[in-house]
């Protein structure tokens, strides 16, 4: 019998580009509903190829899963089209903050609603209760989007999405090219959503100290290969996880740590 409490199951998970590239190799972990798990890894980690994977987006970029099995509330994504996903709840906010730079930030929103048929009164309600959650958005809800800055922009990508009315929202690097304040005011809002809605986040991340102040669980990707998943918290206090896995260096005293484990 399957756990109903996990929405996401990611097992054993081999991908590849044109047939020939190898992206992953064995990656796997599992969302439970109403938690938030960070993934984490260094640039080139498979972070983003995994993201695709769960959304069914590959096929897209001449990439294909050639092993291991992705299921979202216990059905194959492989067999759902992104779309289909989309309006089942998974909802995916891809890397670089992708606004119609050219409508306002409201029509952007509302393009969310539209997208999973919504009704103009529920349209109505959900971009209030988008504007609760991200103020400086009902303040520049009327400017191009192309207009606005990066920060508010990847408020716009993500309030776009949660029109949508997501069980799962998959977000890509977040924080990528914003400032440290706008990336915690984002995290924070996250954090809000999950906790006040039950909302269940997939984040993948390059930054590890932000995603793990927030998050409940994480996974570490290094090379294509699910290598290490705990409590974000326990992972949080391991700085010799964060300098062999994540790229960051490690006070003397952790690295003195490691060598007596090691030894």
């Amino acid at each position: 019998m399957p756990d109903t409490e996990i929405i996401l199951a990611v097992d054993a998970v081999h991908a590849t580009y044109n047939h020939a590239i190898t992206a992953l190799h064995g990656v796997s972990f599992e969302i439970r509903r109403g938690e938030i798990l960070a993934l984490l890894g260094a640039n080139g980690a498979g972070k983003t190829t995994t993201l695709k994977a769960v959304s069914n987006l590959l096929p897209a970029e001449r990439g294909q899963v050639n092993a291991g099995t992705i299921r979202y509330e216990g059905s194959d994504v492989a067999r759902r089209k992104p779309g289909d996903l989309v309006r089942a709840g998974l909802v995916p906010v891809l890397e670089g903050r992708h606004c119609f730079k050219s409508l306002t930030v409201e029509d952007n929103l509302v393009a969310g609603g539209i997208g999973r048929s919504g009704r103009r009164a529920e349209i109505s309600a959900d971009l209030e209760r988008i504007y609760a959650f991200f103020p400086r958005l009902k303040e520049k809800r009327r400017t191009l989007s192309g207009l606005t800055s990066g920060g508010e922009q990847q408020m716009t990508a993500i309030g776009r999405a949660l029109m949508s009315r997501p069980r799962l929202l998959v977000l890509d690097e977040p924080s990528m090219g914003l400032a440290p304040l706008i990336v915690q005011d984002i995290f924070q809002t996250l954090r809000k959503l999950n906790s006040e809605t039950g909302l269940s986040i997939l984040v993948a991340e390059q930054n590890s100290a932000v995603a793990l102040r927030y998050a409940d669980h994480a996974t570490v990707l290094e090379n294509g290969v699910s290598v290490l998943s705990g409590t974000a918290a326990d992972l949080r206090q391991r700085e010799d996880i964060r300098a062999l896995y994540l790229g960051q260096q490690p006070t003397p005293a952790a690295k003195s740590s490691h060598l007596h484990a090691v030894a």
